[in-house]
């Protein structure tokens, strides 16, 4: 994956905690770090949005669909 840069603004005392991180070894560097932390936050929300579109799903009539899928895949298998 390519890489492109970026200019971003953050608050002086956000940035000296994230230098800490970086002068402690917790990071290789800012990049990285604001990186991971872009990375981690769009999977939260990802992961967030899934969560709510299953929970609108019936359960009883997946239940129904997963059991009429089944029993229909079991009929073209193979005996062996």
């Amino acid at each position: 994956m390519t890489a492109a840069k970026i200019a971003i603004t953050l608050e002086r005392d956000v940035l000296d905690r994230l230098d800490k991180l970086v002068a402690a070894g917790r990071f290789p560097s800012r990049s990285r770090a604001i990186q991971l932390a872009v990375e981690a936050q769009i999977d939260r929300v990802e992961r967030r949005r899934l969560a709510q579109e299953c929970l609108k799903l019936d359960p009883l009539a997946e239940q129904t669909l997963a059991e009429e899928g089944a029993s229909y895949d079991l009929e073209g298998w193979p005996e062996y």
